[in-house]
This record gives structure tokens, sequence and C-alpha cells, in this order.
């Protein structure tokens, strides 16, 4: 059909989810979105940035899912992943070589 998009089925079954009006590429990134923004309702988070651009060696570009910034002052970048991919954890290792100050969590 004309002006029909088919979606390619993502390669590790993850949903593409849409919540307040933004394209999350899983429902478990849409849920943790929404449970951040409960977080920074209640007061225990005071914001967060949204796919985060770090240069990497060799002149890769890693997109975090989220920075988030906690009312004690400190922040932490959270990657969003249903299981941990081989050239996730090489990233990860240069994320924390090149950037000593920025814990990087992953959420399951």
């Amino acid at each position: 059909m004309i002006g029909r998009h088919k979606f390619k089925r993502h390669k590790y079954g993850a949903k593409p989810t849409e919540v307040d009006g933004i394209k999350f590429g899983s429902k478990l990134e849409a849920k943790y979105y929404s449970e951040l923004k409960l977080r920074q309702r209640a007061g225990e988070v005071i914001g967060f940035l949204m796919q985060v651009p770090l240069r990497l060696s060799g002149g890769i570009i890693y997109r975090m899912d989220f920075l988030v910034f906690f009312e004690d002052g400190s922040c932490k970048g959270v990657e969003v992943k249903g299981f941990e991919t081989a050239t996730w954890k090489l990233k990860k290792r240069m994320v924390d070589e090149l950037y000593p100050w920025l814990t990087l969590e992953i959420v399951k």
C-alpha cells in the first residue's frame, strides 16, 4: 500500500513504544522513562537527559539512553538493555576509560 510502512522486526525482539509523544526503542526503555518521571515528581531526581552522545576512540559516538541528575548533586549514565552484547561490553569499557567521572549503569 502506498503511504504505509512495514516496520522491520528488531533483531533482539524489542518492541518500539511511544510515551508522552516520545518514541522509544523498547518497552523497557519507555518504562524506565516513566519511572524517572515519577522519581522526578517525588524529588529524588532533579532532571534527566535522553540519548546523550559521548565521543569514543576511533570517531565512535556512543549514545547513552539517559543521563540522570539526582537531588544530592550526583549524576549517572543509564543504559537500558534486555541483555549485554559483546559490542556493548566493549563500548562500556571505552566509556569507563575515557569518562572515569561518569558511572554507567545497566538497567535490565
